[in-house]
């Protein structure tokens, strides 16, 4: 079972993740590449829209993490890609509304390009399952 580690030493996160996660390590690791807002007939949704991006990226990784047999609750650890920092609070927004627990470890960066000129967001992430 996923755990949040919360010290006193280190500032209270300003977005929706944990400062640190752990987990047993017991169970089958899920490494989810990264995703964007590519949709299943390969168009990208909310072309200039972050919000719109971000709900698909997280619906990517959460049908991703399904296919594999777990949930949005098990991903213990997100990385997460952006084209503009300013983005930063209507990301973790959307965030709140996919990761309704304990929330995962992660990091944001910005970055200047991704394979598309057209994506805002890229996020993968790491799931442990509970062995069945």
């Amino acid at each position: 079972m996923k755990q949040q580690i919360t010290s006193s030493k280190l500032r209270k996160p300003n977005g929706h993740f944990s400062q640190a996660t752990a987990i047993a390590a017991q169970g089958k690791l899920v490494f989810i590449s990264g995703m964007t807002a590519r949709v299943p007939d390969g168009s990208i949704a909310g072309l200039g829209n972050i919000e719109v991006q971000t709900r698909q990226v997280c619906e990517n990784v959460k049908a991703a993490v399904e296919e594999a047999g777990g949930t949005l609750d098990d991903i213990c650890r997100v990385d997460v890609y952006v084209r503009n920092m300013e983005h930063f609070d209507i990301i973790h927004k959307v965030r709140r509304e996919y990761f309704t627990g304990i929330a995962p470890a992660s990091t944001m960066v910005e970055v200047c390009k991704f394979t598309s000129p057209e994506y805002l967001i890229e996020m993968n992430a790491i799931a442990v399952l509970p062995n069945g």
